[in-house]
């Protein structure tokens, strides 16, 4: 797959270059607006599902792609986003195990070449929150992530807000061929896999 604008997702094209994420106070459910405020996207966890399944639909309410889980219970963090449309895989997205840091791999699910990758942007502010006892603490300090593309070339980010509801802004530079809809989906879902 070639990673090109041309390749956008068919049940949704993002031509923005940031959106506003905001989180239900209830549960893993998530609405994308665009810089107009319009909302373009919207998604929730599937509960008591045996795989982890999260259907996004477009601003009007219709199907555009899935993300689920690679297997049951999955802890390796594979996860594959589906055009609802063509019911193609379009993206798979890895998480990178390691002992205190958050970081996550796009990648074409045909050739597995990484696309970009999402990362946090402060391996100190990880850290601490995972020190026992305080680190509880450090949870209070919103999620901030950085977007790189195959290259590692800075190409965007994720910026938590002070809120009460969780509340990202996603950023991804005009230059760059990475699908927003990858991204942004990919911002909710991480969101929701680590209970941030």
């Amino acid at each position: 797959m070639s990673t090109g604008t041309d390749d956008a997702i068919e049940g949704v094209e993002l031509q923005d270059s940031e959106y506003t994420v905001v989180q239900s106070l209830v549960r893993n459910k998530y609405k994308a607006y665009d810089a107009n405020g319009d909302l373009v996207l919207q998604g929730k966890q599937k509960m008591f599902k045996l795989k982890e399944e999260f259907p996004f639909l477009d601003g009007d309410g219709n199907p555009a792609f899935t993300v689920q889980a690679g297997g049951v219970f999955d802890v390796a963090g594979n996860y594959v986003l589906t055009d609802d449309v063509t019911d193609e895989p379009v993206i798979v997205l890895d998480k990178n195990w390691t002992m205190f840091t958050h970081q996550w791999k796009l990648r074409d699910p045909d050739t597995e070449a990484v696309i970009a990758t999402i990362g946090s942007a402060s391996k100190i502010v990880d850290v601490l929150r995972h020190l026992p006892y305080v680190g509880g603490l450090f949870h209070l300090i919103p999620h901030e992530y950085e977007i790189t593309d195959a290259e590692e070339n800075r190409i965007g980010s994720v910026q938590g807000e002070f809120s009460i509801k969780d509340r990202y802004t996603v950023t991804v530079d005009d230059g760059s061929d990475v699908p927003r809809e990858a991204i942004v989906a990919a911002a909710m879902v991480i969101d929701a896999i680590e209970g941030n």
